[in-house]
């Protein structure tokens, strides 16, 4: 009998021996001070990798990332903040903070070198893409791969589901700023966000939608959003700027998009190839947080680029 007990013990035990060949890189959550604001991020993988640093779109966080970080990790230190206004960062009130995409952009930079990160690939979606290419146009020697997720610099690229947002930015007034709030910045606007131009729209895991509708009921968080989205004109008068820096730098870029985006339409995918000709461009049958429903296949297609593109990093 106590012989039996003797190898079941040792049974149980063996795959303790194997856990290496197992293991998902795990993410670890953490908070660090940078331009006067909590900034709240995710990260996993080895410290001395190579970086890729993910920022996220509206109205979500870096949980949208939750699934892409440990597909990344074994190869590359993956970095995920919250944008102030956003997720779990918080911004002290004396901070008096003014909720723009320059000022976004400026904190995002202090959060890099709070991390000590000078040279990262960026995958920028939706905000991400004018908070990232602000980076990139300071400081275009640390961008070393851009992966662009229905991340717009294009004008060709704005859908109609922007013309709400473009009456406002012409007329900023009460009423039109009400008809935001009443159309977007609701439960149902938050869901219809993850679900639309989705085959299977129950597929979509609802603590996605849930927690940022949650987030956005923060006091005060409507009005932020709100002045973000006002201030996202100052973005599409920086599109020259943003292809500027593309054509000069001609950083390894992959847009990877989900075609059926109503704010993000397929043409500011191929818009890339104008001034990066060797952009590669990639449509998935799928919607806005194309995430949500292709994750596996854009972490694959996210490791296949870098791998090629910089294949002494990717080694590394």
């Amino acid at each position: 009998m106590r012989e039996a007990r003797s190898q079941t013990a040792t049974k149980r035990a063996a795959p303790s021996q194997d856990v290496g060949r197992f293991s998902v890189p795990i993410t670890t959550i953490h908070k660090v001070e940078a331009d006067g604001v909590q900034v709240f991020y995710r990260a996993a993988g080895e410290a001395n990798a190579p970086v890729i640093l993910l920022l996220h779109g509206f109205p979500t966080s870096s949980f949208m990332f939750r699934e892409l970080i440990p597909r990344l990790a074994s190869d590359y230190r993956v970095i995920a903040p919250d944008l102030p206004g956003f997720g779990f960062t918080e911004v002290p009130h004396e901070r008096k903070y003014v909720y723009s995409f320059n000022q976004l952009a400026l904190t995002i930079e202090a959060f890099t070198r709070a991390v000590k990160v000078d040279h990262y690939a960026i995958y920028v979606f939706d905000y991400g893409a004018p908070t990232g290419f602000r980076l990139a146009m300071v400081h275009p020697e640390r961008v070393t791969a851009i992966v662009s997720q229905n991340g717009n610099a294009y004008e060709e690229g704005l859908g109609d589901a922007w013309d709400p947002i473009r009456k406002y930015w012409a007329a900023p007034t009460a009423e039109n700023r009400d008809i935001l709030h009443k159309s977007i910045l609701t439960d149902g606007g938050t869901r219809w966000q993850y679900t639309h131009g989705v085959a299977n729209p129950e597929s979509i895991p609802p603590e996605s939608y849930t927690l940022d509708a949650a987030l956005l009921e923060r006091p005060g968080n409507k009005e932020i959003q709100l002045d973000l989205f006002l201030d996202y004109a100052s973005n599409v008068k920086l599109y020259p700027k943003f292809q500027e820096y593309l054509r000069k730098s001609q950083p390894p870029l992959l847009a990877i998009w989900g075609k059926n985006d109503p704010f993000f339409i397929p043409a500011g995918a191929e818009a890339y190839r104008k001034d990066i000709p060797d952009a590669e461009v990639q449509f998935l049958e799928t919607g806005h947080f194309a995430l949500e429903t292709h994750v596996t296949y854009i972490a694959a297609a996210i490791r296949d680029f870098l791998g090629r593109k910089l294949p002494t990093h990717a080694s590394a």
